[in-house]
């Protein structure tokens, strides 16, 4: 034991009679450098009694069975001097195989999680196709993106952090995965719903995951961000700063997958029919428009509805709200240095704003089928970016180079070996010979004794391609002659310049739930430390971010540390301001049981007829029958909850309901239910959708309903009328917009 480490472990806490600390000493604001003996652990915690494998007590104290050493190593023992770069060609060469250190480091991180996924574990998927549009054909000859060429996809969306048991409405990124099951073999495009990441080298994945998974002593927080780990590691691995950002925007917590970007991440590399190439990046346009949830709505649905997203996705197909996205591609010129517009295409921390190179359409994706079982499609699906076809290769981003090595050895380890092609949601439509024998599940019955080239036995089959005749020839890319090195070019030091623009391109109500979510996360973090790094990050960002967050933490802001940068805001950042299709939105109408429905009957119908999916709520379940066609009940005042609607409509005044005390439900206020004459629930239903900026209507006695929530009926956003078609109209035009924004007052 060193003199340092024995001078730490007599550090203690200070206040740690509170508990949540998330190590044994307190942690400086500075990255420490000085090398010291990994530290003991806490007071409450110890590991396993030392025995042998076979059940012989050896007495071996515990701190001589843990890891050691003042230096990070190899598992064999090696020490290390860098583990923050693959290594390279040059600082801008591709990843070298023989770098053992990325391939130890990132194998046993692909290890890490059986059966399910390390990350995006969390998942739902649905069947649909792809329509090209012809317009790709001048930069790639890929088939698929031909005109009307229709082909097969199963898509699956996922958050990253949270395993298989966790909340969909979680902030954090989502994933957008597409297969595309193509005439020249498989396509995977395996992105997010943010079009940067954290990192810029995949060697540091490991890192940034550890971070953001739960405590590994306590196993929490369980899917979430905001905790001592994440936010030590961001605000000390600054190219992370970025992406942080997205996540504390809106972005973080999607209203619906339905209503969710998806970006390719990394720059590829386009081939046409004659060879020539073209850098692209790719994007995701939902056709219903970009939304997010508020933050509280986002809290509330995590418990009241885990399976939120999952539920929204597959309620939307049945329902025959098809969801849509536009695929389309940001081009730039495949030039020897790899920049465009002083922006490094090989930095995946960086975006190319949309209105330095538009998004050209390339092709429709329309989301039809549901999966008819989740384990044998969703769970087992295996994505991988070293699917390609003819006319998209790779480029030499080092992220992406890590993660072609990456995606394959998983799926070996989650699906049971490398077969995992065969199963039936991963196999090809296109004929496969691939001489590749046996292993784990091999379902393949293979014919033929000469399984290896050249051969004659099997009259020389398989034979190889030429391009002529469909082959993948990679773009033959000059690989620049350099030093083998574990760096980075320069312009990748820039981590600011982007978060700030990021920051100026918000509305002022964006910029509010900004400061909201670094305030919540930050609050959520035990060490003083690690907010006041996270100020000094924020604080290069910009002033007033800064101030605002300091001001939520109780903290002072501290000054930048670099000069801000100057960046033109970009309008297509920001997810407010449009107005969008109505398909799929969940609509509520609040019913007594015992008042006239003609005017539910009409504002059902007027509902279904704007493509939107009515859900009839009334204080118990099954059929109200008043005279005419009988109306079916969706969701009583027990079950109901604001954040399953985009808008409630109020039909009526329902008097308490028979469960209408707070012993049987705990959303009644009892005081509340004797004196409103109007049951509690449908009260406080209301007062949240009105918090949330929901889109409100009544006519006739919800009207009056309204008035006894304290809702202003003229107020933003609320629709009163003296009919109920005119109610439903007037609600559908402030739908197309999301949200009634003007009811948000906002600071910043």
């Amino acid at each position: 034991m060193t003199a340092v480490t024995d001078k730490i472990q007599k550090v203690v806490h200070p206040g740690n009679e509170i508990p949540g600390a998330p190590g044994p000493v307190p942690p400086p604001v500075d990255e420490p450098t000085e090398p010291v003996e990994p530290l003991p652990p806490k007071p409450d915690q110890h590991g396993p009694d030392t025995y042998s494998p076979t059940g012989q007590a050896t007495g071996v104290p515990q701190d001589e069975v843990a890891q050691g050493g003042e230096y990070l190593t190899t598992a064999q023992g090696t020490r290390l001097y860098e583990t923050d770069h693959s290594l390279k060609a040059g600082p801008r060469g591709p990843v070298l195989l023989q770098d053992h250190h990325l391939r130890e480091k990132i194998t046993h991180f692909d290890h890490e999680r059986i059966p399910e996924r390390v990350v995006h574990a969390r998942g739902a998927a649905a069947h649909g196709v792809f329509q090209g549009y012809g317009t790709a054909g001048r930069i790639t000859k890929a088939a698929f993106l031909g005109k009307d060429v229709e082909t097969p996809v199963f898509v699956r969306f996922s958050t990253v952090l949270g395993s298989r048991g966790s909340a969909d409405t979680v902030r954090d990124t989502r994933g957008f995965a597409t297969k595309f099951y193509t005439t020249e073999g498989v396509f995977d495009l395996v992105g997010n719903n943010i079009p940067v990441f954290f990192i810029q080298d995949a060697i540091k994945f490991p890192d940034v995951i550890h971070a953001g998974k739960p405590h590994p002593d306590r196993e929490i927080p369980q899917a979430q961000s905001a905790h001592d780990t994440f936010w030590d590691f961001v605000t000390l691995h600054t190219e992370a700063t970025h992406h942080t950002l997205w996540n504390m925007s809106d972005r973080g917590i999607p209203r619906s997958y339905r209503m969710m970007e998806g970006f390719g991440v990394h720059t590829f590399r386009f081939v046409n029919a004659k060879g020539a190439t073209t850098l692209v990046k790719f994007h995701w346009k939902p056709k219903l428009g970009v939304h997010s949830l508020v933050w509280e709505e986002a809290q509330i649905t995590a418990g009241v509805d885990p399976d939120f997203h999952r539920r929204d996705l597959a309620d939307a197909i049945e329902s025959g709200a098809h969801p849509q996205w536009e695929l389309g591609v940001q081009t730039f010129p495949d030039t020897d240095d790899q920049m465009f517009e002083g922006i490094d295409l090989l930095d995946a921390t960086k975006i190319v704003p949309e209105e330095l190179a538009p998004v050209q359409p390339i092709g429709l994706l329309t989301l039809n089928a549901n999966p008819s079982n989740f384990f044998a499609e969703t769970e087992q699906v295996a994505f991988h970016l070293g699917h390609l076809v003819p006319g998209i290769d790779v480029t030499d981003d080092p992220l992406f180079q890590g993660r072609l090595f990456s995606y394959l050895d998983t799926q070996i380890s989650r699906l049971g070996g490398p077969n995992f092609g065969q199963l039936p949601i991963n196999r090809t439509h296109a004929p496969v010979n691939d001489m590749l024998r046996d292993g784990m599940h091999q379902t393949a019955v293979h014919r033929g004794v000469a399984p290896y080239r050249p051969n004659s036995l099997d009259g020389g089959c398989p034979f190889l391609a030429g391009d002529d005749t469909g082959a993948y020839i990679e773009v033959p890319e000059q690989v620049p002659a350099a030093r083998k090195v574990r760096d980075a070019s320069a312009s990748f030091d820039d981590h600011y310049s982007q978060p700030r623009q990021f920051w100026l391109s918000m509305t002022p109500t964006e910029r509010e739930h900004i400061v909201a979510a670094y305030s919540f996360e930050l609050n959520k973090c035990w060490e003083t430390a690690i907010k006041e790094r996270a100020l000094k990050v924020l604080a290069n960002i910009d002033a007033e971010l800064c101030a605002q967050v300091a001001t939520g933490l109780g903290l002072p802001a501290p000054a930048p540390t670099e000069t801000l940068a100057d960046p033109a805001p970009s309008p297509a950042l920001s997810q407010l301001g449009g107005t969008w299709p109505l398909d799929g939105r969940i609509v509520g109408i609040v019913t007594a049981a015992d008042q006239d429905l003609t005017g539910v009957r009409s504002v059902r119908q007027a509902v279904l007829d704007a493509g939107m999916v009515p859900l009839v709520i009334a204080p118990t379940g099954g059929v109200l029958d008043t005279g005419g066609e009988p109306v079916t009940v969706q969701r009583t005042f027990a079950t109901a909850r604001s954040t399953e609607f985009d808008a409630i409509l109020v039909a009526g005044a329902p008097a308490p309901g028979a469960d209408a005390y707070g012993a049987r439900d705990a959303k009644v206020d009892d005081d509340i239910a004797a004196a409103a004459g109007i049951d509690p629930r449908v009260l406080l239903m209301l007062t949240e959708a009105y918090r949330h900026g929901k889109a409100l209507g009544a006519w006739a006695g919800g009207v009056d309903v309204l008035e006894a929530t304290g809702i202003v009926p003229d107020a933003p956003g609320v629709v009163t009328a003296d009919s109920a078609d005119a109610t439903v109209q007037g609600v559908a035009d402030l739908l197309a917009g999301h949200r009634a924004w003007d009811r948000f007052t906002p600071s910043v």
